[in-house]
């Protein structure tokens, strides 16, 4: 199920076809209920009006029929029921019976209506019409018609019941008190209306209703449908050539159709990539020239290099025989040929990469060797600046297959940076090792690094704070090129920093070359920052009422 829900979330993102159509259902289905509810119900008022104005008014003739019927003398023959009035047995019944008789005969038939007529003095005695079943008559009805004034009729919505049928029909209970026999007696006078032909209309009504409404909906559907793809159709078809253009085949272009906005935005979009396509031309020779500049230059100013090189060691080894000044100018030049070789070294590897040209040498080696001989390397200016190495090193070989040459360069950089700005504390190197990969961490102590310049420090000649004096040296690609050296052993070289809290790099490799990197053996943010990440996210901040503001300083506790 949720392998489902995630792939009808994607086609739901990706499709913008389907985004409109499915919108258009919505709003769609969302009009039509409101509006065939809102019809229904005008539909339902009208007709429940209609009819119950015709119950009342066919109630009120009859009240007055049957009260003339009722005051008649009791001496008169009766006429004999036939048809639909059924009667309870009773000596004196002839008004009654000639009532209950002129009520069926105008009703003619059960659906029109059905009449009860009870004798107040007699509560056993009455006579209905049309097989109809006095428990019609709820006793609420009875008794409001019952403690009402004469002539004043009383509706209940109640089910019919005739003699003979379990179903029940829905409708209207009408009641009224009469007065009949000179006054002497009362009698309780019930019309009952069926609703059945109206509630079979209504249902028809309905229906239609739905049937049209689904229509309709579906109609709108697949007009959006073909609007939107008139629409989204040369959209797709620049999305598609703008990733085919992001791929590198600057040739793609969109074909123009018409003049309208889908047009104009092909034009500029062709016009965009020709200038796009003639920038990255341009930039691809500027590179081209920059990194055979770079190689030509670094080659041809070896051989002068070594030439001056060759004089400064001369003067630097005769230094004591020299006037203080002299000998002290043969440190400098020597101190700064290093650093001049040094640049020339850095340029010379990097064009290699540039050109594509840079291969491993690659042997099984401990990683725990390759870390002495870097921190041995780095010791003598590690002791320059007052900063003491802390190596965490497993007790168990961590066998690797690399180029122990380039890794141990990496380190040596990394090492160099920690020193640079770790402001004189600890620098912490650990080794961690899994079944598949090998990592070193160098954590200093130090200034750190802002958000988001845990990438940028890799780039080339780029600097934390320019403003900041070096105190080491160096060309700025020393990191640019151990992420290059990482990333031709196929592993990472990553930055972590705070502000503050110092930073930590971690460069992992895998332990059989030429594998897939998928983790690394140790975290990239300091375990003891990790804890007080998450100590500080389980804090609650808690105020006392009786310290007011105060209680946000003094009121966190730990969950």
């Amino acid at each position: 199920m949720r392998r489902a829900g995630g792939r009808v979330r994607r086609v739901w993102r990706r499709s913008l076809q389907l985004q409109v159509v499915a919108s258009t259902l919505v709003i769609s289905v969302t009009v039509v209920v409101v509006l065939g509810m809102f019809l229904m119900q005008h539909m339902m008022t009208s007709v429940v009006e209609g009819r119950s104005a015709a119950a009342v008014a066919e109630t009120t003739a009859n009240r007055v029929l049957v009260g003339g019927y009722l005051n008649q003398s009791i001496d008169e023959p009766p006429k004999q029921p036939a048809g639909g009035a059924d009667r309870a047995k009773s000596p004196s019944d002839a008004p009654i019976d000639r009532a209950i008789q002129a009520l069926a005969d105008r009703a003619g038939h059960p659906n029109r209506y059905s009449a009860i007529i009870r004798n107040l003095d007699q509560p056993g005695e009455y006579r209905a019409t049309f097989n109809i079943d006095p428990r019609s008559i709820p006793n609420a009805l009875r008794e409001s018609v019952q403690k009402s004034d004469l002539n004043v009729t009383h509706r209940h919505n109640v089910r019919i019941f005739f003699k003979g049928s379990q179903t029940p029909v829905p409708g209207w209970a009408i009641g009224v008190r009469v007065q009949g026999q000179n006054a002497l007696t009362s009698y309780e006078l019930y019309h009952l209306f069926p609703l059945t032909e109206e509630e079979q209309m209504l249902s028809s009504v309905r229906q239609m209703l739905v049937v049209v409404g689904v229509g309709l909906v579906l109609l709108l559907a697949a007009i959006a449908s073909v609007v939107t793809r008139q629409v989204v159709t040369p959209v797709r078809l620049a999305r598609q050539a703008a990733e085919r253009l992001a791929a590198g085949r600057l040739d793609e272009r969109l074909k123009v159709r018409g003049e309208d906005d889908l047009a104009r935005l092909a034009t500029q979009f062709n016009e965009m990539a020709a200038k796009l396509a003639l920038k990255i031309h341009q930039l691809e020779e500027l590179s081209q020239v920059q990194r055979q500049f770079v190689s030509d230059v670094s080659h041809e100013l070896r051989t002068p290099l070594t030439t001056v090189r060759m004089a400064a060691d001369l003067l630097y080894d005769n230094r004591e025989d020299f006037d203080p000044v002299i000998a002290r100018a043969a440190e400098l030049m020597q101190n700064q040929l290093e650093r001049f070789e040094s640049m020339l070294t850095d340029l010379l590897e990097i064009s290699r990469y540039d050109a594509g040209a840079a291969t491993l040498d690659v042997d099984p080696v401990d990683v725990r060797d390759v870390v002495l001989r870097a921190v041995a390397d780095s010791e003598a200016l590690a002791e320059r600046h007052s900063t003491r190495f802390d190596l965490r090193l497993p007790g168990e070989p961590c066998m690797a297959e690399m180029d122990s040459r380039r890794v141990e360069r990496i380190l040596r950089n990394l090492l160099f940076n920690a020193i640079e700005h770790g402001e004189g504390k600890d620098v912490v190197v650990s080794v961690g090792a899994d079944r598949d990969a090998v990592a070193v961490a160098v954590r200093d102590h130090g200034v750190g690094l802002k958000p988001g310049e845990e990438a940028m420090v890799f780039d080339r000649f780029w600097r934390a704070d320019p403003s900041r004096a070096r105190t080491i040296g160096g060309t700025g690609l020393g990191l640019a090129i151990s992420r290059e050296d990482a990333i031709l052993h196929g592993g990472w070289l990553q930055a972590w920093g705070a502000p503050g809290e110092g930073s930590q790099f971690r460069l992992s490799l895998p332990r059989v070359a030429g594998t897939e990197l998928r983790g690394s053996p140790l975290p990239l943010v300091p375990p003891e920052i990790e804890m007080r990440r998450t100590w500080r996210g389980h804090m609650t901040p808690v105020l006392s009422p009786a310290l007011g503001d105060a209680g946000l300083n003094g009121g966190l506790h730990a969950d």
